[in-house]
């Protein structure tokens, strides 16, 4: 068999519906009509992306694209694609499917299809209508045999609604066939609407189950597929047309039984059985029960393939609401991070990130939990800042009643609740000292005791911690314990400033772009050249969190359909752009005017940043601000 080709579904956009085969090396999108795939939408770049084979690998590259190119929500400059990944471009929506790639409703055992077309020897072919068992029973005369498979029918279908998950209900479904129908293996195909290839295979045999490669004829299940019938064939391997068959030969198949799975007169599965025993013979009574059993299932069939295909697009939206929670950047040092991650969340070791305000490390924590196997258990954040000590301390370990005023009833602390889970302790270097001791307690001895209680409580959580200070100057200056620095130091972190890592700087632009556009139900195309420019020579002191609150106000503030440099903080506009970069006449002219006041000022109060503030109507911290924007310290410091 030959490998699938992947495909790109068109699911929103100016091209919804189509499918774009990638049966080239390389494929193009763009607004041009030169790309492979031209699309008319003002917000896709002239050469927007282009995705690549590569050694079996598809890769996709953005082609420095005005308002970015996303693979499940995040902007990427490269990345490698696999099945199931959506690719935005503009206003239009790809998937990435690999047909027959594992997923929710892939095979759960390999399915092979036999070249030549099994058929000879006693064939009957039974149509819808005469299937006695979908019919009006009351008409029919009961015999001994009718009795017994009106029975089987009876416990099957009781099995059948009682079993949830599709792979569980085609095996307790062959199952309960093998009991009443002597076949020897069995499969269960279905493929999906308007499609005769199928996307799900299940394969089982009678004596060991479903690791043996179970294989179908394939002008049989095409015929059942396709006409809507059930089919019967007996002695095949005494059939002239089949004597020469090498695969009847081998395996000694005398019969095959295959019947159609139907839902609203849409055919969308076959069940196939053989068997190769030669005492064995199918005949038109295991057709009929075959066909009943096939409409009794069909249904549930149905119903579990939707259910688990809802469930995977729950987990799929669950993700995209969560998307703000996950790290954006593919620089080296981003790079760095995630191998990190990759190699701490599966230990259960105490984590310490440190860097400066704004970096994301919070994130860090959400993501070690989440690769974590305590994913599925609470992740509680604390911020050891945001209250005084005596109300964190009950934040943390609870209390009982009557431990001090107010407190009426017994409280669980955070620790308490996240039992199981991940505790995230930010801003760990403003803890009190008394804090501190209990604190170590719970690191060495995982355990506690509410305040104002005696009982010892035994605690199984994960401690991931975060501070922007410098903890082991905190030690030697006395403010922090040493014995519990070195606790929570297990595990190190340094999270990158944003100006570590400028390379990021226009992904995550792009990201907050959609993300607040969405939001604020604006149209944007992207972010000018100009202002880019801006965002990328700006230092950013509060890091990811300032990007993310410059970008929001532009959306929000803006009133084109980019983002431009008029719609950005002041601060930002203040940085001189390098040489050869221009923003616009009117914002040159302006940074150009504030310098020349500056420097006047600090001429006039003969060197006095403060006097020069004083002049100049300023808060001195401003002034500093904008001379360290400005690049005015050496122009000054000449001048003085």
């Amino acid at each position: 068999m030959t490998d699938p080709r992947p495909e790109l579904e068109v699911v929103a956009g100016p091209l919804q519906g189509n499918t774009i085969p990638l049966d080239k090396d390389e494929l193009s999108i763009g607004r041009e009509p030169s790309n492979s795939v031209s699309v008319l939408d003002a917000s896709v770049s002239r050469k927007h992306c282009v995705i690549r084979r590569d050694d079996g690998r598809f890769v996709i590259h953005d082609l420095n694209s005005r308002n970015s190119t996303f693979v499940n929500g995040v902007p990427v400059t490269e990345r490698e694609l696999a099945s199931g990944d959506e690719i935005k471009v503009g206003n239009s929506l790809f998937v990435f499917v690999v047909p027959g790639a594992t997923g929710v409703n892939g095979p759960s055992t390999s399915v092979e299809f036999e070249r030549e077309g099994i058929t000879g020897g006693s064939t009957i072919i039974l149509k819808k209508q005469d299937a006695l068992y979908l019919r009006d029973l009351d008409k029919l005369k009961p015999t001994s045999r009718m009795v017994g498979d009106l029975n089987a029918l009876l416990r099957i279908s009781k099995a059948v609604i009682s079993v949830r998950g599709l792979e569980a209900l085609e095996k307790q479904l062959l199952d309960s066939v093998f009991e009443v129908i002597p076949a020897d293996r069995g499969a269960i195909l279905l493929c999906d609407q308007g499609n005769n290839e199928y996307s799900s295979a299940f394969g089982w045999d009678r004596r060991t189950g479903p690791n043996p490669t179970v294989q179908v004829s394939r002008h049989i299940t095409a015929q059942v597929l396709q006409e809507g019938v059930a089919v019967l064939s007996n002695d095949l391997s005494a059939a002239d047309s089949l004597a020469d068959t090498e695969s009847v030969a081998i395996r000694h198949i005398r019969g095959v039984l295959a019947v159609p799975l139907e839902v609203f007169d849409n055919v969308f599965g076959v069940i196939y059985l053989d068997a190769t025993d030669p005492e064995v013979r199918f005949d038109e009574d295991h057709l009929q029960l075959l066909t009943a059993i096939g409409g009794i299932a069909a249904l549930a069939l149905e119903n579990a393939r939707r259910m688990e295909w809802l469930e995977q697009e729950n987990r799929r939206l669950q993700a995209e609401m969560n998307l703000e929670h996950n790290m954006v950047g593919e620089s080296p040092r981003m790079r760095e991070i995630y191998q990190f991650i990759t190699r701490v969340a599966p230990k259960d070791s105490t984590v310490l990130v440190y860097g400066e305000s704004g970096t994301g490390k919070e994130l860090v924590a959400h993501a070690i939990h989440h690769n974590s196997a305590r994913t599925q258990k609470p992740f509680v954040a604390i911020n050891c800042a945001a209250l005084a000590e005596t109300l964190l301390e009950s934040e943390l370990f609870g209390h009982e009643k009557g431990a001090f005023t107010g407190a009426i009833v017994q409280k669980k602390g955070k620790l308490e609740v996240a039992e199981g889970g991940t505790v995230f302790l930010d801003e760990i270097g403003e803890l009190a000292p008394a804090l501190q001791a209990k604190m170590l307690r719970v690191l060495q001895q995982r355990e506690f005791e509410r305040v104002g209680g005696t009982k010892t409580i035994k605690l199984d959580v994960r401690l991931i911690a975060a501070t922007n200070r410098d903890l082991e100057e905190e030690v030697k200056k006395g403010r922090f314990r040493e014995d519990l620095y070195y606790r929570l130091n297990v595990v190190s972190l340094r999270m990158p400033a944003l100006r570590e890592r400028r390379e990021d700087i226009s992904l995550l632009a792009s990201y907050f772009a959609a993300k607040y556009g969405k939001r604020s139900n604006r149209t944007l195309l992207g972010i000018s050249p100009q202002a880019r420019a801006c965002l990328l020579n700006y230092d950013w002191p509060g890091n990811v969190r300032e990007l993310e609150n410059a970008i929001e106000r532009a959306v929000v503030l803006g009133s084109s359909d980019l983002i431009l440099p008029e719609d950005l903080p002041e601060q930002v506009l203040e940085r001189a752009v390098p040489a050869g970069t221009s923003v616009d006449a009117f914002h040159d002219a302006v940074r150009e005017n504030k310098k020349q006041l500056i420097i006047n000022a600090v001429e006039q109060a003969n060197g006095n940043y403060t006097e020069a503030a004083r002049l100049l109507g300023l808060h001195p911290n401003y002034l500093h601000r904008l001379i360290r924007n400005l690049n005015l310290k050496a122009v000054l410091k000449a001048q003085v």
